[in-house]
C-alpha cells in the first residue's frame, strides 16, 4: 500500500514539491554561511519524494544553534514552503482519494517550517539516538 501511495504521491505532488526544495537548498548553498540550511533542504526534498513509510523525528541533541537556525529559516524559506504544503494538502482533500495524500502534505508542515534538529527516520525501523561522544 505504501508503494502504491508513493507512487501516486510522485505524481501529484512530491515532484512539484521536491523542486521546491531543491530550489531552496540551491538558494541557501549560494552562500557559504547557509550551506547548513540548504543540507536540510536536500534532505527535506528526499523526503517529498517518497514520504509514506517514513516520519519525522526530534532530535533531543540539538541545541541553541538549531533554535536560532530554525527561526532565520522561517523568515526566509520556511513559510512560502509550508505555504506550499498547505495548499496543496487542502487541493488534494478535495477528493476521497486524495485525502491520504493531503494528511501526508500536513504531516510535511511542521519540518518545512523547523528543519533544524530534526530527522527522518523509518516508520518501521527502531529510533536510532546518536552514541555519546
Amino acid at each position: 500500500m505504501r508503494l502504491l501511495l508513493n507512487v501516486i504521491w510522485l505524481v501529484l505532488c512530491g515532484f512539484w514539491m521536491a523542486l521546491a526544495y531543491l530550489f531552496a537548498g540551491i538558494i541557501c548553498c549560494v552562500l557559504v554561511i547557509t550551506i547548513p540550511f540548504g543540507l536540510a533542504s536536500f534532505r527535506i526534498a528526499n523526503y517529498a519524494l517518497w514520504p509514506f513509510g517514513r516520519t519525522i523525528e526530534t532530535r533531543r541533541d540539538a541545541g541553541a544553534p538549531s533554535m536560532i537556525g530554525n527561526v532565520i529559516w522561517i523568515v526566509f524559506a520556511g513559510w512560502w514552503l509550508a505555504l506550499g504544503h498547505v495548499v496543496t494538502g487542502f487541493l488534494l482533500c478535495v477528493t476521497v482519494i486524495g485525502i491520504p495524500l493531503g494528511i501526508a502534505n500536513f504531516k510535511m508542515i511542521p519540518v518545512s517550517l523547523v528543519p533544524l534538529g530534526s530527522r527522518i527516520v523509518p516508520v518501521d525501523g527502531p529510533s536510532r539516538v546518536p552514541a555519546a561522544a
